[in-house]
């Protein structure tokens, strides 16, 4: 777990120096690494073919879920950069297809591969908590059924999003890992 000074390890995200940020941001940098931590921490022990089992009558494996997690924080860090055009089209055809990849394990993937690339994802989100000029930068949502006509998002508010999937995404991943071999995020 990530102490309340932000001290870090190598592992567990960028080595700058961050004791000294305003308080605001060191809090979002401690709740993204404690929800990482406790998704990542799902996963341990386990081999590729572990990771990639459905083990509920869910969809769902415990890769697949970390994996998910790794590309909504991909795309919602482009997004605060970017703008809506970074979350693609719905007129794209070929997105429903990569949104039902992103829950599975591939042929060829693995777990380690999956878990660096989280890693890759964490340690720009974090670079970018710290060096963001204004963390009430705004921008509009992408047209969506599911977001309100006209409605922006600070960069703030994304990161707290980020945060709450994080967060429900490792309850998930915890249901799983429990059902494959009993092990549980915590007790």
């Amino acid at each position: 777990m990530v102490a309340d000074n932000i001290r870090l390890t190598a592992d567990e995200g960028p080595t700058m120096t961050e004791t000294d940020l305003p308080a605001e941001r060191a809090d979002l940098l401690q709740a993204l690494r404690q929800h990482r931590f406790f998704l990542r921490n799902t996963a341990r022990g386990l081999t590729d073919q572990q990771a990639a089992e459905r083990s509920t009558v869910s969809e769902l494996c415990v890769g697949g879920v970390i994996k998910h997690v790794a590309h909504t924080e991909r795309d919602w860090v482009d997004f605060i950069l970017n703008g809506p055009t970074a979350m693609g089209s719905s007129d794209d055809p070929g997105a429903y297809e990569r949104h039902t990849q992103s829950f599975q394990m591939l042929p060829g993937e693995t777990l380690d591969g999956i878990l660096a690339a989280y890693d890759e994802v964490a340690r720009r989100t974090d670079e970018l908590v710290v060096t963001l000029a204004d963390l009430d930068a705004g921008q509009p949502l992408p047209e969506a059924p599911w977001f309100e006509p006209s409605a922006r998002w600070s960069a703030r508010r994304v990161l707290l999003h980020i945060i709450a999937e994080t967060s429900q995404h490792a309850g998930h991943a915890d249901i799983l890992r429990e059902a494959i071999d009993g092990a549980k995020s915590m007790g």
